[in-house]
């Protein structure tokens, strides 16, 4: 089973959404999030737009690397901005550059949340050929 991570600043909006969307579509993968500074909560926002698509995440918390059981991961996704990860032997590095929508109001969160969806599901893809 492949495992993927999926890293930003704050672990509030982004990781957040691509790892909800990966534990939903993801059939032979573990996903987890985190962030180099986590926020205190997951942004409201955030949390609205998934609930639109059906998916829960009012129970996620923010995490730190150092909250993670277990750093080994077959690819560490970072959502395209500044964060800073730990090193992980082994782990695919893969940059997406999807914008920050803290603060921005929720059209801007549903953009986002449609353009993580969707590389999500690229990603998947990817691990499937890899792994059949």
């Amino acid at each position: 089973m492949k495992r993927v991570l999926f890293a930003c600043v704050g672990n509030s909006c982004r990781s957040q959404m691509a790892e909800a969307f990966c534990r939903q579509m993801g059939r032979k993968v573990v996903c987890a999030s985190a962030g180099s500074a986590p926020e205190k909560e997951v942004a409201p926002e955030a949390i609205a737009v998934m609930q639109e698509k059906g998916i829960d995440i009012t129970g996620a918390r923010p995490k730190s690397f150092q909250d993670l059981p277990d750093l080994s991961f077959d690819y560490l996704v970072t959502m395209g901005c500044e964060v800073v990860c730990p090193f992980l032997p082994g782990a695919r590095h893969i940059a997406w550059e999807i914008p920050d929508p803290k603060g921005k109001g929720l059209e801007e969160f549903r953009r986002v949340r449609d353009l993580i969806r969707e590389k999500v599901q690229e990603l998947l893809a990817e691990i499937e050929k890899e792994t059949d």
